[in-house]
């Protein structure tokens, strides 16, 4: 696939756009004024893989614990505010890495122009959050409802008052639940800008059917080449989202992190009991970061075939399997042996 071309953003030690990797991104799901609890969750997320975090700032009390959060932290962290300039400027005060604003939300033009100085002093990126739930009543009324080109129009608007104050720093997202929405709008912004687009679809839902929907809208964009860093949605602790934002970009071939299970979904010729195989399998190596594709195969009619091609697998027999390693047979298990067969295999890698 080829990628849109953008304009590099640098967010800490990361950069999002200009040819760079598709990072994934989550946010805390603690409230940002309890800082122990705030802290040791962007640590685990940052175990999982999470390459950016971004945290609510709703008032002063959560502006004042960002200089803590900060200090006990490895990873570059958003501020996300609303409303308020003045969180915008301890925001930058405190040392993040990126604001996430609508300069149209924030107060009137001096105001825009005081957070703006301050970002562009401090090299801080800003991201223009574009939302179908938030848009303008006026665009609403204009566009008659939520529609691809009011976001769009929505989006040109927050980033002509950047560009106006000579600030390009800039990403931008469009987001909406309903998934044909959210994809005619970053396809018509693609065709308007060259900034680098944070790609997501909000308010996807639980961890099954928020899945499912952010696969879909965000493997489509970033199959056509949209998107520079994304973040999944998710109701629920968000190690789910990094996984799930790892688990797209793995299936397009974009990123290669932790451990692909190729299993097989079963059927009258399997003779072991392979649902229960590739689920402790898949439990066991949850927190295996390195890249490794592991096959979990119940038949000699495919299953040889994908372990050979895999780095490990199992292909299962009558109550037992064979073990392959590098295109090879390693050696035959039991059935109750096949899981911890296959780990110590991977562990030797």
């Amino acid at each position: 696939m080829q990628r849109r071309k953008t304009r590099p953003v640098l967010i800490g030690g990361v950069q999002v756009g200009g040819g760079a990797p598709v990072s994934v991104q989550s946010m805390t799901k603690t409230d940002t004024r309890d800082v122990a609890a705030t802290v040791a969750q962007i640590n685990q997320l940052a175990e999982e893989g999470c390459e950016i975090i971004r945290v609510a700032v709703p008032d002063r009390e959560a502006a004042g614990a960002l200089p803590e959060i900060m200090r006990g932290i490895t990873i570059p962290l958003v501020a996300d505010i609303h409303f308020d300039y003045r969180l915008a400027l301890e925001a930058l005060a405190a040392g993040v890495n990126g604001l996430r604003i609508n300069p149209g939300n924030i107060g009137g033009r001096e105001r825009v122009e005081e957070v703006v100085k301050s970002a562009k002093e401090r090299g801080v990126p800003i991201r223009i959050g574009v939302n179908a739930g938030s848009l303008e009543k006026e665009l609403l009324k204009k566009h008659g409802g939520i529609t691809p080109q009011a976001m769009v129009e929505s989006a040109i608007r927050h980033i002509s008052i950047l560009e106006s104050l000579n600030f390009t720093d800039i990403k931008v997202s469009l987001k909406a639940s309903d998934v044909p929405l959210m994809l005619k709008a970053y396809r018509l912004l693609a065709g308007e800008v060259d900034y680098p687009f944070h790609v997501g679809v909000t308010e996807a839902g639980t961890p099954r059917t928020g899945a499912v929907k952010s696969a879909v809208g965000i493997g489509i964009l970033l199959h056509e080449g949209i998107g520079d860093t994304i973040r999944v949605s998710l109701t629920g602790h968000p190690s789910h989202e990094v996984r799930t934002g790892f688990d797209i970009l793995r299936a397009l071939g974009l990123r290669r992190r932790g451990v692909e299970i190729i299993s097989c979904p079963t059927c009258g010729r399997t003779q072991i009991d392979l649902i229960k195989i590739a689920e402790e399998v898949e439990e066991r190596l949850q927190h295996f970061d390195k890249p490794l594709k592991v096959a979990v195969m119940g038949c000699i009619v495919n299953g040889p075939g994908e372990a050979r091609e895999a780095d490990v697998g199992i292909a299962g027999g009558k109550g037992a399997g064979l073990i392959f390693r590098a295109g090879e047979v390693i050696r035959k298990a039991p059935e109750d042996r096949l899981v911890e067969e296959l780990i110590r295999e991977i562990e030797t890698i």
